[in-house]
């Protein structure tokens, strides 16, 4: 049986999808206070059938910061894939990010050690990379340095990914994905799917610098074909980097406002208005209590050019992925449905 972490977030719903859709049976593990609603809603999307699909994911519940709730829920279990993570570009949540994406992957580790797991899969990011210092494509071997400019969620994505490599030299056979930005339908509130609203609502700002892109859909294919039994003894113990293509983020505003048919953003900002504007919002929230819109973190690099090569898995599995562009204008249609009809509350 497989458990999958990070059920409701974005790759997670949708992996839980395609093992449904595919018959294989799968656990769920969901916190107490987790709400299920977007991945029936994120399954609508995909087939007619989805209550039918949904049923047939076994939701337990715990939490990846309590061991002894692994502990059950990996009774019974042979493989895993790890989605769970606090994805947040706040500064005040440093800690309980480094705490819960590193000390729960830590656990989850451990955990599947202790079970004897089988086969195990960890959603890390480009964040947990390096960076080139000539431009050219950074690479699976392009390895992280530190930096008081990393943020807190690139912290935690490289100290998990450590965990999992600790696991690894501890005798777990693993398997790692490092995805570039993720598009897919999901939360439009949240994450990278809150894009194709800002647009959708008049977003008139772009910035210049480039990075890797990637369909959440094929970010869960490969990690299935990766996890396949025929296959996974040859790419066990890897990281494969996940990116469709490399964009400019001018352009990928471009086309999703032209997929959206909305105005295209007018006004280039620069560094300079980037750190007068989160400077300006951090300022604006002790006025208000609220948390401000913009962050350091959120802008941080924006304008910076890193593209990715995500050539490894094609090469060695014969994977391909969907284009950027049919990627955008799929999302943009699902996108305006639901302008039409709202998520179901």
């Amino acid at each position: 049986m497989i458990l999958v972490t990070g059920g409701t977030g974005l790759v997670g719903a949708h992996l839980l999808y395609e093992l449904t859709n595919s018959e294989q049976k799968v656990k769920a593990l969901r916190r107490a206070q987790s709400n299920t609603d977007w991945v029936k809603k994120i399954f609508s999307y995909y087939s007619p059938e989805s209550e039918k699909l949904f049923a047939r994911i076994e939701w337990v519940e715990g939490d990846i910061l309590d061991y002894l709730s692994l502990e059950d829920a990996l009774k019974g279990i042979t493989s895993i894939y790890h989605c769970a993570a606090i994805v947040s570009f706040h500064g005040d949540d440093h800690d309980i990010m480094l705490n819960n994406n590193v000390k729960g992957t830590g656990n989850l580790i451990d955990a599947a050690i202790h079970n004897g797991v089988k086969q195990f899969c960890h959603v890390s990011s480009i964040a947990a990379l390096g960076k080139t210092q000539d431009g050219s494509e950074i690479t699976e071997e392009t390895y992280w340095t530190p930096s008081k400019r990393k943020s807190g969620y690139s912290l935690s994505k490289f100290f998990s990914e450590m965990e999992v490599w600790r696991g690894i030299e501890e005798g777990l056979d693993a398997v790692i994905v490092n995805p570039s930005i993720i598009m897919g339908p999901g939360n439009w509130d949240i994450g990278s799917p809150k894009l194709f609203q800002s647009i959708w609502k008049g977003l008139n700002y772009y910035t210049k610098g480039i990075s890797g892109f990637v369909d959440v859909r094929d970010v869960v294919k490969a990690m299935i074909m990766l996890m396949d039994e025929s296959r996974f003894g040859q790419v066990k113990n890897q990281r494969f980097i996940l990116n469709a293509g490399n964009m400019s983020y001018q352009d990928f505003f471009y086309k999703i406002a032209d997929a959206l048919h909305k105005p295209r953003p007018q006004s280039f900002a620069s560094d300079l208005k980037l750190q007068i504007a989160w400077r300006m919002a951090r300022t604006a929230s002790f006025f208000t209590g609220k948390r401000p819109v913009i962050t350091r973190d959120a802008v941080s690099g924006t304008n910076q050019k890193n593209q990715y090569s995500g050539e490894k898995i094609t090469r060695t599995t014969g994977f391909s992925y969907r284009s950027l562009d049919a990627s955008i204008t799929d999302i943009a249609e699902i996108f305006m449905k639901d302008m039409v009809l709202p998520p179901t509350q």
